[in-house]
């Protein structure tokens, strides 16, 4: 399959995409379009779907119908190579921060580098002055995680994953367990990430962030996209009763 044009094909693609968990249907025939460089905001209620879908774009969960695919490549495909550009191609970032506690800020970041994409060490360490500026976080190479807060360490989880200069960002709602200050200094780097140009798909429950950087919102209910639009617009005139419920209940 050819890969997408950058100036007309989505990057992200997903068409009547299902996922069971036993006799639970969790996505039922969710789909949307991603185009290069837009921010999604994927928004709803707890156990919507809205984290299982993030997963399903990343490969970690298998879906039982429909069909994903990310920068012209079909997800879910067969074979160690399509794992590997699915790796290439999309950084994932979590909730709670996944950085090896016993290594430096700077090893967190360079390991994947110099483990995966083959790098030298000197190569890997450049990258990670790169993107840990890119995070405010220059002066934090040879801190280790214990003695970060919070915000700081999953500025650089966020860090870890674009070392590895993927084509799209998928954010599951990274601030959820931060308190409000570090919350906002992470939401900031996500905004700079978004100025930047960087494809961003990201579950969120910040909806003020969503109103001031998304540029597509969609809105999960019972495991469907329920709505979908330019943000603007889908805030200003909800269609349904359970998304101006929603808005309301986040106001």
């Amino acid at each position: 399959m050819p890969a997408a044009d950058a100036a007309t094909d989505p990057i992200v693609r997903i068409e009547n995409v299902i996922k069971d968990f036993g006799p639970l249907r969790v996505l039922d025939g969710v789909g949307f379009d991603v185009a290069r460089g837009q921010t999604v905001a994927v928004v709803g209620r707890s156990g919507s779907g809205k984290s299982t879908l993030l997963r399903c774009i990343a490969g970690l969960e298998t879906v039982q119908g429909g069909r994903i695919e990310v920068c012209g490549h079909e997800v879910g495909l067969p074979g160690s190579a399509a794992r590997a550009q699915l790796r290439r191609d999309v950084g994932m970032v979590f909730q709670s921060y996944n950085l090896f506690p016993h290594l430096t800020v700077e090893r967190n970041i360079t390991l994947a580098l110099t483990l995966v994409k083959k790098q030298s060490r000197d190569e890997a360490r450049q990258r990670a002055a790169e993107v840990l500026g890119l995070v405010g976080l220059t002066d934090k190479l040879r801190a280790y995680p214990e003695q970060l807060s919070g915000g700081q360490q999953q500025r650089v989880a966020i860090a870890r994953s674009l070392a590895l200069q993927p084509q799209v960002m998928l954010f599951d709602e990274v601030t959820s367990a931060l308190d409000p200050e570090l919350t906002s200094e992470v939401l900031a780097v996500m905004e700079d990430l978004a100025r930047r140009g960087m494809t961003m798909i990201s579950v969120t429950h910040e909806m003020g962030f969503a109103r001031r950087v998304a540029d597509l919102v969609v809105f999960m209910h019972h495991g469907k996209v329920w709505e979908t639009g330019p943000t603007a617009e889908l805030f200003a005139n909800p269609r349904t009763a359970e998304f101006k419920q929603f808005v309301g209940s986040e106001l």
